[in-house]
């Protein structure tokens, strides 16, 4: 039964993660469809306004619930995991991801009352904390006990170092266009 459940868990963590990253791509395009000329920007702004309803109470909602009731099944039926440190910390990671994911929310509440805090370079560096929480997420399952924390720490701020640097060259490269 165990298996199963971890199987669940393992596809809508997929599902959720694409609805994320998806979800953020989404407010960098509404967001940049607000220089746009009228009509173009209220046409475009609907448009995204529904994409983004959608994408958010049909996928991403529904798969981060799923996600959790089958990591609280697991824990239910092996309550052991919770005896290692690497599981304490990788839900600690998972109630950032869950906090990211109601901050989303926010934004998207926010962008269809018309208000658009962030830029679209925020939004994209944005985007990248849902990698780093992956990738975080994934490790300490992954490695469990035998991952070394100082060089795990040094690579996720390599890593995000080297993502962050990549969102300013593509912006340098768009705006140069």
């Amino acid at each position: 039964m165990y298996n199963y459940i971890l199987a669940i868990h393992i596809i809508f963590v997929v599902c959720w993660m694409a609805g994320l990253f998806y979800m953020v791509r989404l407010f960098i395009y509404h967001t940049e469809a607000q220089d746009k000329p009228e009509p173009d920007r209220t046409i475009l702004s609907k448009q995204f306004e529904i994409m983004e309803s959608k994408l958010w109470w049909i996928i991403t909602t529904p798969s981060m619930y799923l996600v959790l009731a089958a990591g609280i099944t697991m824990l239910c039926i092996a309550p052991v995991w919770l005896q290692f440190g690497w599981m304490h910390i990788k839900l600690t990671f998972v109630i950032f991801l869950i906090a990211y994911h109601f901050i989303c929310q926010n934004k998207m509440n926010q962008m269809r009352k018309g208000i658009y805090r962030w830029t679209s370079t925020q939004l994209r560096l944005w985007n990248e904390l849902a990698t780093l929480l992956l990738f975080a997420i994934v490790f300490l399952v992954v490695l469990k006990s035998s991952l070394n924390w100082i060089f795990g720490v040094v690579g996720i701020i390599a890593f995000s170092l080297v993502l962050m640097s990549a969102v300013k060259v593509y912006k340098y490269y768009r705006t140069k266009k």
